[in-house]
C-alpha cells in the first residue's frame, strides 16, 4: 500500500495527546496508590511519617534527576520510543512495590518509580511542541495536565476499592499492569511526525507545519543548544526558578493530602477514598481553563507574551488567599473545598509554566528546558515534603498551608522578572 493509499485519521494530533493524558492519568494512579493506603499499611509495616517522608523523597530525588535525563532522552531518541522506555521502567517499580516491606525497600522501589515517571513531562511538553501550533499548545497542555487530576480522581476510590477486596501487595502488582497495556495504541498510532505521519491528513499537517512557531520541530536544522549554553539565557530562569516554588504547592497535596486528612479528620482508607479525589475535579476544570484561556486571548489579538502571563497571574491570584483560608479551615467539607480552588488556580498558572520552553526555544531544546525545571521544581518539593513532617509535629498544619502561600507571590515573581518578552528566543552565535 503506497502513501496515497494509507487510510487517513481526521484530528490525529488530538488523539494522540488523548494518549499522552492517559498515560499522565496512568501515572498519577501509580503515584497515588501509597499515599492512599500509607494510613493503615503504615500501622502494618511499623513506619511512621518521618519514614514516609524518607520515602517520597527518595521518589522525588529521582525524579528531579530523571526529569532533567529524561529531556534529554527524548530529545535524541524522539517521543514515540521515549515514552515506551519511561513507562516499562515506572510500570515494573510500581508492581514491585508490592514485595517492599521496610524503608529501605520502598525508597528503592519508589526511586525506580520516579526515574520512570519523570518521563512523563518533558516528553508530553515536547509531544506538544511537535503535534499543536503555538495558539493550541497551552491547551493541548491543558488536555495532558487533565490525566494528572484524571489520575488523582480515579486513585481514591480505585485504590480504596482494591486495598478492600485484595490487600496493598497485590493492588500494587495489577497497577504495575496498566502502563503496559498503554503501550500497544501509543506504538500503533504514534508512528512518525506530523511531517511524515502517513496517516495525517494534508489538512492537519497545513495546520501544524504551518505555524511559524513549529517550524523549529526537531527536524529542523536549527542548532540545538546544549544544558550549560540554555542556562545563558533569562527566558531558561523564568521557567527553573519558577517552579522551584509553585511546584511543592500541587505536591503538598499529592504527597499530603491523605494523611492530612486523616491526622486532621480522622479519615480511614474507605473515607480517603470516597472523598480525596474531589479536590482534583477542580484540577482538571483548572488544565482545560488555563490552556483554553490563553489559546482564546491568542485567537482575539493578543500576543503570546499577553496572553501566558495573564492566565499565570489569575492562578496565582485564585490560590494565594485560597491556601491562607484552607490553613484556618475547621471542617473537611471546609478544606476539601478550598483545596478544590487551589488546584484549579494553581493548573492554570502552571499549563502556562509549562508552556515556555516551547514558547521561547526550539522543539529540539523543549523537551531538555521542560526537564531542567523539573529537576528544579523537585528540588523545591524535596525540601517542603520534608519540612511538613516537622511543622505539623511542632505546630500543626495551619503553617502549611501558610507556607503554601508564600510560594505563591514568590513564583509569580520570577516568571515576570526573567521572562521579558515571551517570544522565540534568538539563539547566540557559537564561539
Amino acid at each position: 500500500m503506497n502513501a496515497k493509499q494509507e487510510k487517513k485519521i481526521k484530528g490525529l494530533r488530538w488523539w494522540i495527546v488523548t494518549l499522552v493524558a492517559v498515560a499522565t492519568m496512568i501515572n498519577y494512579i501509580d503515584r497515588f496508590a501509597m499515599a492512599i493506603m500509607w494510613p493503615e499499611m503504615s500501622e502494618e509495616l511499623g513506619i511512621g511519617n518521618a519514614g514516609y517522608a524518607k520515602i517520597m523523597s527518595m521518589f522525588l530525588v529521582a525524579y528531579g534527576v530523571s526529569q532533567m535525563l529524561s529531556g534529554k532522552l527524548y530529545d535524541i531518541v524522539g517521543t514515540r520510543l521515549g515514552f515506551v522506555i519511561s513507562i516499562v521502567v515506572w510500570s515494573l517499580s510500581a508492581a514491585l512495590h508490592g514485595l517492599a516491606r521496610s524503608v529501605v525497600s520502598f525508597s528503592l522501589v519508589r526511586f525506580l518509580l520516579g526515574v520512570g515517571e519523570a518521563g512523563n513531562w518533558p516528553g508530553a511538553t515536547k509531544s506538544n511542541a511537535e503535534w499543536f501550533p503555538a495558539k493550541e499548545r497551552a491547551f493541548a497542555q491543558g488536555i495532558f495536565s487533565t490525566g494528572t487530576s484524571a489520575g488523582s480522581i480515579v486513585a481514591p476510590p480505585l485504590i480504596a476499592i482494591l486495598y478492600l477486596s485484595i490487600g496493598w501487595k497485590i493492588t500494587f502488582m495489577l497497577l504495575g499492569l496498566l502502563g503496559m497495556l498503554w503501550i500497544i495504541p501509543w506504538w500503533y498510532l504514534n508512528r512518525a511526525l506530523p511531517k511524515d505521519h502517513p496517516w495525517i491528513t494534508d489538512e492537519e499537517k497545513q495546520h501544524i507545519l504551518g505555524d511559524q512557531a513549529l517550524s523549529d520541530t526537531p527536524a529542523s536544522t536549527e542548532r540545538v543548544p546544549g544544558w550549560g549554553e540554555l542556562l545563558t539565557y533569562k527566558q531558561s530562569y523564568s521557567v527553573i526558578i519558577s517552579r522551584i516554588f509553585l511546584d511543592p504547592v500541587w505536591w503538598l497535596f499529592v504527597v499530603w493530602l491523605p494523611i492530612y486528612l486523616h491526622n486532621k479528620f480522622g479519615f480511614n482508607v474507605k473515607e480517603i477514598g470516597m472523598y480525596a479525589w474531589m479536590p482534583y475535579v477542580g484540577a482538571a476544570l483548572g488544565s482545560l481553563f488555563g490552556g483554553y484561556l490563553s489559546g482564546y486571548f491568542m485567537e482575539k489579538g493578543w500576543t503570546v507574551n499577553k496572553a501566558r502571563k495573564w492566565a499565570i497571574t489569575l492562578g496565582a491570584i485564585i490560590m494565594f488567599p485560597s491556601l491562607i483560608m484552607t490553613a484556618f479551615a475547621s471542617t473537611s467539607a471546609a478544606a476539601i473545598a478550598l483545596i478544590t480552588i487551589i488546584l484549579f488556580g494553581f493548573q492554570i498558572s502552571m499549563n502556562n509554566i509549562q508552556t515556555l520552553p516551547s514558547d521561547f526555544f526550539g522543539g529540539g531544546t523543549v523537551g531538555s528546558l521542560a526537564g531542567m525545571g523539573g529537576l528544579s521544581a523537585v528540588l523545591g518539593v524535596i525540601v517542603v515534603t520534608n519540612l511538613v513532617p516537622v511543622i505539623v509535629d511542632t505546630s500543626g498544619y495551619t503553617l502549611v498551608f501558610l507556607m503554601g502561600a508564600g510560594l505563591v507571590p514568590a513564583a509569580l515573581l520570577f516568571v515576570f522578572l526573567f521572562s521579558g518578552e515571551i517570544k522565540k528566543v534568538q539563539l547566540k552565535e557559537p564561539k
